[in-house]
């Protein structure tokens, strides 16, 4: 039995006193209504009205019953506001800052498809870790380990020539102690300035014999790509990073790096919801999936 529905019924019935105006004002037939009515009287074994050709009277009983029901069905109706009103608050999640003004637009907009209003927050790794760990968000796209990863972005080395190679090695950037050339650089970025991704690209610095200054960790992306624009330096980035810059990206040659993202909620939240419904704009957003062909293809 639908207890709120019966109960619904009989009290529209009863503050107006007729099933067919009852019934109305509770949107459904007067069909429904009598036989809810008739179902809470059965289970009770008391009639709740005296019915009339015109009117319906509650007995002693539907009198003493009224209150009761009137308070169930007011509890329902605030249940449902509260679940409507939980809907439509803003899901607040940190995102990473490589996510370009349309991937996040569009992401907004599907997710409003979905009923889910995001409230996005731009951070570098770091403070969307310690957004999380503050509550300050819901929930927030996490740097992580390619194996620890939901979505994995291809990383590479861009610059403004091609390079005439399928691959970039780091060893034919060493230069002469004698070389009257300048060193080309690394630019790293923020958003892989993580350990996952700069340990293991030093440690190939070092194996190969380059310069500890030739792999600079950039305080903005802005900064690093203003780098690579206007010298033959090389910034560490994604396929869609590189065509955005109208670079000449190549994955390297001799380690395969990616970032790698999982989403993460707060203490009190669970983000399964969200990344089930927009699990596919959120790799579009980040860009993921899109380096394969890039990779073998040779285009900028």
């Amino acid at each position: 039995m639908d207890l709120v529905g019966v109960c619904r019924a009989f009290v529209s019935v009863s503050e107006r006193g007729s099933f067919t105006v009852g019934a109305a004002a509770a949107r459904m037939s007067q069909s429904v209504a009598s036989r809810r009515v008739a179902a809470l009287e059965e289970r009770f074994g008391e009639q709740l009205f005296e019915r009339t050709s015109r009117r319906a009277v509650l007995t002693p009983f539907g009198r003493e019953m009224l209150p009761v029901a009137r308070q169930l069905v007011q509890a329902a109706d605030v249940l449902l506001d509260e679940a409507e009103a939980a809907k439509r608050k803003p899901w607040r999640l940190a995102v990473p800052g490589i996510c370009s003004t349309s991937g996040l637009a569009h992401l907004v907009a599907e997710a409003r498809g979905h009923g889910v209003t995001l409230d996005l927050r731009v951070a570098a790794p770091a403070r969307r870790l310690e957004l999380i760990h503050a509550q300050q968000v819901r929930a927030a796209l996490l740097a992580v380990p390619a194996d620890e990863a939901t979505w994995s972005v291809p990383l590479g080395l861009a610059g403004v020539q091609d390079p005439g190679v399928r691959r970039v090695y780091l060893e034919t950037l060493r230069v002469g102690r004698a070389s009257p050339a300048p060193a080309r650089r690394i630019w790293i970025q923020p958003e892989d300035d993580v350990p996952h991704i700069r340990d293991p690209l030093t440690r190939l610095r070092d194996a190969v014999g380059l310069r500890p200054a030739q792999l600079v960790a950039a305080t903005d992306l802005t900064t690093a790509a203003a780098e690579v624009l206007c010298t033959r330096d090389l910034l560490l980035c994604s396929p869609a990073q590189a065509d955005e810059l109208a670079l000449t990206w190549r994955p390297i040659g001799e380690i395969t790096l990616s970032r790698g993202f999982a989403l993460t909620a707060a203490a009190d939240g669970n983000p399964q919801h969200i990344e089930g419904r927009l699990g596919g704009a959120i790799a579009r957003c980040l860009g993921a999936g899109t380096g394969t062909d890039t990779a073998e293809g040779g285009g900028a």
